[in-house]
């Protein structure tokens, strides 16, 4: 009994502590986007809360909303969904020494990945370590991914069933950056846990990159000993936006077992171009586009593809920006967003007829936004999906209502 008091005031008195602060030592940290920032910088270009002079930051964002969706006629009805609640811890060990961790939390606690938690050692703006788990720089979106800073409720279908979004591994790398004028150059390198053979073994009965997710193991051993390698270059200019290449590539499969050859060592590449600006006018236009090539096994069929490819662009266009319901920096956007994946991009080897296995999609939305960190958004989602032969494709449609914002 004495135990179980002592542990309950352990507990209470740091609550009890935390509630008596005064107000003045809480101080948030907000991030200026305005700038020459780029992608790279997504991961410490958010608002942090700082409590007197403790050196620990707090931060992270929420999403949640409704959604009535159909296909084909068929509908689930009304959905209430709690996408995600991340978490973001940071801290400056020590002048140029930087720690930050992000935490999500998602559909409830269905499930809970530690998407980035690494140490960044700066020794030059052009040098700098980073180690722990890093967020591989495959495309713009995987980089810069955080909910309040999108006017669409769903990620991009490229970005989630082509490329595994929000894919991080354990490992190290270098990144760096250089001013010059109007132009901002930058790069990021990184040698990490990899692939397995689960994006071709998977529920899916395809071809499938994000279904490696599944496995947690990749946070503690390599799938078969041989590094994934992530590459990725950059270029911004004040005028004209941010151009980004990258690459990503290794073997997934396990091809030999205590010394023992069972297969030859079966890679898969990945490239990413991403392009975004802001025009004179406030129009923001985001574009991605990537290529999967998957060196599959003989032995598997058809609709294992090889090839893959797909992307996607949005398009905002500021409508209205004054005060509004008493929020004096209010924002109301219009955009839109154009998806197409392509699962298996081929032909039959019996005929020598196409492959289908593609998405094409269309997302109209309205956003208001009371402030930059806060966004609500309501979407029209259209789709086209066809199966392996190209039948009359499947409809999918509907709309979704919801919010976004970072705390």
């Amino acid at each position: 009994m004495r135990q179980r008091f002592l542990a309950i005031s352990l507990i209470l008195v740091p609550l009890s502590a935390c509630g008596q602060i005064d107000s003045t030592l809480l101080r948030r940290v907000e991030k200026d986007t305005s700038g020459m920032k780029m992608n790279m910088d997504a991961v410490y270009n958010r608002p942090f809360l700082s409590v007197g002079k403790l050196p620990v930051s707090l931060g992270g964002y929420v999403e949640a909303n409704w959604q009535h969706m159909g296909t084909d006629g068929f509908s689930e009805g009304h959905q209430f969904q709690m996408r995600r609640l991340t978490l973001f811890l940071a801290a400056s060990i020590y002048k140029r020494i930087k720690f930050l961790s992000e935490i999500e939390f998602e559909d409830g606690t269905k499930e809970i990945n530690i998407e980035f938690a690494s140490v960044d050692m700066e020794f030059h703006p052009l040098l700098n370590l980073r180690g722990g788990i890093v967020m591989n720089p495959i495309g713009g979106f995987n980089q810069n991914h955080d909910g309040p800073k999108w006017e669409f409720i769903d990620r991009p279908v490229s970005a989630t069933q082509l490329l595994p979004a929000t894919w991080s591994n354990v490992g190290f790398g270098l990144f760096g950056k250089k001013y010059s004028n109007d132009w901002v150059y930058g790069y990021e390198v990184y040698f990490t846990n990899g692939f397995d053979d689960q994006i071709i073994s998977n529920a899916e009965n395809k071809t499938f990159l994000p279904a490696t997710k599944l496995n947690p193991d990749r946070f503690e051993e390599s799938f078969n000993g041989e590094p994934l390698v992530t590459l990725k270059a950059a270029v911004r200019n004040k005028k004209v936006g941010e151009l980004g290449l990258s690459w990503m590539g290794g073997v997934y499969n396990a091809f030999q077992v205590d010394g023992v050859v069972l297969d030859e060592k079966r890679r898969v590449d990945t490239w990413a171009v991403d392009f975004n600006r802001t025009f004179r006018n406030g129009t923001y236009l985001y574009a991605e586009a990537a290529y999967v090539h998957v060196d599959v096994p003989a032995t598997y069929t058809q609709q294992f593809g090889s090839r893959q490819w797909g992307g996607f662009i949005d398009l905002v266009q500021p409508i209205y920006r004054k005060t509004l319901f008493g929020f004096e920096r209010s924002v109301v956007n219009l955009a839109a967003r154009f998806e197409y994946v392509d699962w298996n991009s081929g032909t039959f080897a019996e005929t020598g007829g196409n492959i289908f296995e593609d998405l094409w999609a269309i997302v109209p939305a309205l956003s208001w936004r009371p402030h930059p960190q806060t966004v609500i958004r309501l979407n029209y989602r259209f789709s086209l999906q066809r199966d392996l032969f190209g039948n009359d494709p499947s409809r999918t449609g509907g709309w979704q209502f919801g919010f976004s914002s970072y705390f």
